[in-house]
Parts: C-alpha cells; sequence; structure tokens
C-alpha cells in the first residue's frame, strides 16, 4: 500500500446517539403478509452483519419458511413450491411490466447483451433479436406471441440491483436474474436444466411448470446447463403446478423444467440464479494442481522415473490382466496420490474461489446510512478556488469494514493482493478486477479487520508498527470505499 502522508484536515463531531443503535426490524413469516414487507425490510436502517441481511432478504424470498429449514430440507435436494394465494403482489415491488418500458425509455438497452425475444412453437424454439438498441418496437415482437427475456434486470432496476447484492453477501457468490415476459397462451423456452439454483419469482400473471427430475446420477447437480430436450426425452413431470402471481417455485440444477403461460393470461417472473461453478469439484480443481505442482518440488518420489515395464503392463489393451507387475504399479500410484493432499493448501484454494468472487460481484449496495459513513459520502468543501476533505481519519478514528466479503486477501506467487468489487460495474465483468498490493507485514492489518467485523476498531488498535503506518493504511482501504467509520463525513 502506499504510505504517503495525509494533509491535516479537521474532524467533524457528531452526535453520538445519531450514529448507531438503529432498531432491526424482523421480516414478518405469514403466507397473508402483504407485499410492503421487501420494501421495509429493504430500508430498515440496519448496523449488523452483511450476511445477515443477506439473510433476511433469502427469508424474505420463501417466506413463510425458515431458511433453516429450507436449507435443510430443500437446497440442492428437491424443488419446492410456496404458496402465498391471498397476496399476489407479494413481489411486485421488485418490478412490472411498465417497469420494462421504463428500462427501454431511460437505458441504452441492445439486443442479445441485454434483451432476447424467442418463441417456442411445434417444438422448436427460436430466436428473433433485431440488431442494435431495444425501443418500443419491441412490444410489437410480444403482440405476436413472442417471449421477452432481459438478460441483466439488475444493471437497470434498483430494487432488483438491491435484492442481488444483499443476497450475494448471504451465498458468498454471483447471484443473477432474468426477467421472463410472456404472452397469453405461449412458451417461450424448450424444456432443458440449468447449472444454477434458480427461484422463480412470479410477479405477474400465471404460468404453468413442469418440473422434471434428473434423467441420470451424472446430471443431479449438473455443473453445465443441458441441449433443449424433446418431451418424449424427459419422462413425466414430478411437479405440475400453476404458479400464481406472489408465489415462488424453486428447483436445483440438474433438474429439467417447462413453463407455459395459462389461456387468457400473461406471465412476468424473474429467476434469481445462484451457486453456478461452486461446488467441491470447482474447489479442488484449484487444490489439486496446487497440491501436485507443490509436491513435485517438495518430494523427489514424484520425480522418479517410471518403471520400464509399465508401457507392456499397463494400458487399454492390458486392463483385463491381473498381475504381480501391474498391481506394484497401481499400489505405488496410490500411494502417490495419497501424498498429493500432504501438500494440499486448502485455505489457498479458498482464497482462489473467493478471488473469483470478487471478480464476478456485483459492487455492493450502499444504503444511504453507510454511505454518509465512508469514502462514498465524503464531504468536500469548496471556497474561493480551495478545496479541502474535512474529515480526518486519525489514530482515534473507529473503522470497520463496509460488508463482511467487501475483500479478499489473497497470496500469489511472491506478493499479497486484496481483491475487492466497491467497484465492480452493475454489467457482468465490464471492467478488469481490482486489487491494491499489499505489504507482508501489513497482512495482519487486514486480517484484524476482518476477524474485528461487525465490529468496530479504533485504528490505534490495529497491529501495524506505529500510528503513522496504521493511518496510512487506513486511508488507502478508505479511499476505495472498503471502510465504513462510526460517525458520519457528509
Amino acid at each position: 500500500m502506499n504510505n504517503k502522508k495525509k494533509s491535516v484536515k479537521r474532524i467533524k463531531i457528531v452526535d453520538p446517539s445519531k450514529n448507531i443503535g438503529y432498531k432491526k426490524q424482523k421480516i414478518q413469516h405469514s403466507s397473508n403478509g402483504n407485499s410492503s414487507e421487501v420494501t421495509k425490510m429493504m430500508h430498515t436502517k440496519k448496523e449488523h452483519d452483511s450476511i445477515e441481511e443477506g439473510k433476511e432478504m433469502f427469508e424474505w424470498i420463501i417466506n413463510p419458511m425458515s431458511v433453516d429449514e429450507f436449507m435443510s430440507n430443500y437446497w440442492e435436494k428437491k424443488p419446492k413450491h410456496i404458496k402465498r394465494p391471498n397476496n399476489k403482489s407479494y413481489y411486485q415491488s421488485l418490478m412490472t411490466m411498465q417497469t420494462i418500458q421504463n428500462m427501454i425509455r431511460e437505458n441504452h438497452l441492445e439486443y442479445t447483451k441485454n434483451v432476447d425475444i424467442t418463441s417456442y412453437r411445434d417444438g422448436a424454439r427460436e430466436t428473433h433479436n433485431p440488431e442494435g438498441k431495444v425501443t418500443s418496437s419491441l412490444w410489437s415482437f410480444y403482440d405476436e406471441g413472442c417471449s421477452i427475456r432481459l438478460l441483466n434486470p439488475q444493471t437497470f432496476v434498483p430494487t432488483v440491483f438491491k435484492m442481488n447484492a444483499k443476497l450475494q453477501e448471504y451465498f458468498h457468490c454471483m447471484v443473477g436474474t432474468n426477467v421472463y415476459l410472456t404472452p397469453k397462451d405461449t412458451q417461450g423456452f424448450a424444456p432443458h436444466y440449468d447449472d444454477i439454483e434458480a427461484f422463480i419469482l412470479q410477479l405477474e400473471g400465471q404460468k404453468h411448470w413442469r418440473i422434471y427430475e434428473p434423467r441420470t446420477a451424472n446430471e443431479v447437480l449438473a455443473r453445465n446447463s443441458s441441449v433443449n430436450f424433446s418431451q418424449d426425452e424427459i419422462g413425466e413431470p414430478i411437479i405440475d403446478i400453476v404458479l400464481e402471481a406472489g408465489e415462488m417455485l424453486y428447483f436445483p440444477r440438474g433438474y429439467i423444467h417447462q413453463g407455459v403461460a395459462i389461456d387468457g393470461h400473461h406471465s412476468l417472473h424473474i429467476t434469481v440464479s445462484m451457486y453456478q461453478k461452486n461446488s467441491y469439484a470447482d474447489l479442488l480443481e484449484h487444490l489439486v494442481p496446487a497440491a501436485l505442482k507443490q509436491a513435485i518440488e517438495s518430494d523427489v518420489r514424484f520425480r522418479q522415473g517410471l518403471p520400464l515395464n509399465i508401457h507392456q503392463v499397463c494400458g487399454s489393451v492390458h486392463s483385463d490382466v491381473d498381475s504381480n507387475e501391474r498391481n506394484e504399479i497401481r499400489d505405488h500410484i496410490k500411494q502417490l496420490f495419497s501424498r498429493i493432499f500432504d501438500h494440499a493448501n486448502i485455505d489457498n484454494a479458498v482464497d482462489q474461489m473467493s478471488k473469483k468472487f470478487q471478480t464476478d460481484a456485483l459492487p455492493p449496495y450502499i444504503s444511504k446510512h453507510e454511505k454518509q459513513r465512508t469514502a462514498f459520502g465524503e464531504k468536500v468543501e469548496i471556497e474561493d478556488g480551495e478545496v479541502s476533505l474535512p474529515f480526518e481519519i486519525t489514530a482515534e478514528t473507529n473503522i470497520r469494514l463496509l460488508k463482511a466479503n467487501i475483500l479478499r486477501l489473497v497470496e500469489e506467487e511472491d506478493t499479497y493482493r486484496v481483491y475487492f468489487h466497491t467497484e465492480n460495474s452493475k454489467e457482468y465483468h465490464e471492467f478488469e478486477p481490482t486489487f491494491m498490493e499489499i505489504e507482508e507485514d501489513d497482512t495482519v492489518v487486514i486480517a484484524k479487520l476482518v476477524h474485528s467485523y461487525p465490529d468496530f476498531i479504533a485504528v490505534a488498535d490495529l497491529p501495524a508498527e506505529d500510528d503513522e503506518r496504521k493511518i496510512a493504511i487506513v486511508s488507502d482501504l478508505w479511499e476505495k470505499g472498503l471502510l465504513m467509520t462510526d460517525i458520519t463525513v457528509d
């Protein structure tokens, strides 16, 4: 990190009673709750763990079921339909059909990048995307029976962005959304399965859903999405329901699904997706190659030459032959496999997974309450051509991380990097990954901030050599928007 000096600034004194202690508001667990619950929850001022805030957002999605019950009985196991017969507007605080028109009017949307026009007729799916900018002529496709898919509504719709950004704190992975608008009596997509955990939130209208079990064991918790299937390839459905407005349908990756609008009813739903490439297999893809490399470098047994007879006793033409020479080679290789784990650095592998999260994530949702205590809300005074920043970080300043998962310390080669996502775009991978290189001696400061969260800690209590160094480290983190303080800075 830079060790630059900071100019002397004035500290703004604020009544401490106005800083912290906002009352936490619980979500009501009632199938008859009203649609304003999400608005209440999303706007409640809080000063606690962002992971808990993400959990509360997820709890709102699956209400009246508890998170613990859902994760124990349904997550990655089987589909779940949550009914709300008396609350059809439950999810409409997220968006409506009018929101789509507002998106078109107020933003530059492009076909294929932001919007798809699709149809599914006579067992065949077609895409009808024109070239260029999306205009109100999009509705002519809808009138002709085509479905509209919005590929990244979180980029343009604040309520959807807020939901996704909060959920990614709880699930610690990228959370994406697509929106599907289907005209009356039509189907937009062929039966298929996806490589994500899917939550269908019905915003308006109705849709007839059929869910089918994975066809083979290899398709359970699929790591890649499928091709489109014909009806005779998928068997009989295990779930056959009409999803009403205000209701939710969940299914794990690998479950085949198809939805059709109901006679006389259009359908608008949003699909919330998560846990793509976030399995043990993906962790092992980081862990095993690194462990093998380390084993080769440090253990001479991995560098010993192959036995001269290996080509005469191993290979497909020898696979049915049982011989002592073949068994000896297999046993020796098995022993080498067991020694690879001795060199496995699980922490480094998890850091690489977390680094990917920092690259993939949406920028954090920052409430007004948080903004007032971060660099994003820092006051700038301009007078007679002179510019000053009244807020100054001192040894007495109390700080904490902005969010639980706002940064990740990663050791790479001979350097230490702090990856973060405050500068990410709402558009997936629009910018290059952002990181700060730090000295090894400064890594303990990052560790202290991580372990202290969500509590505030005085800069003076950080484990650096002197106050000047502590202030320099904190100032660099502050300028990237990674920290917040317990006083307002606006």
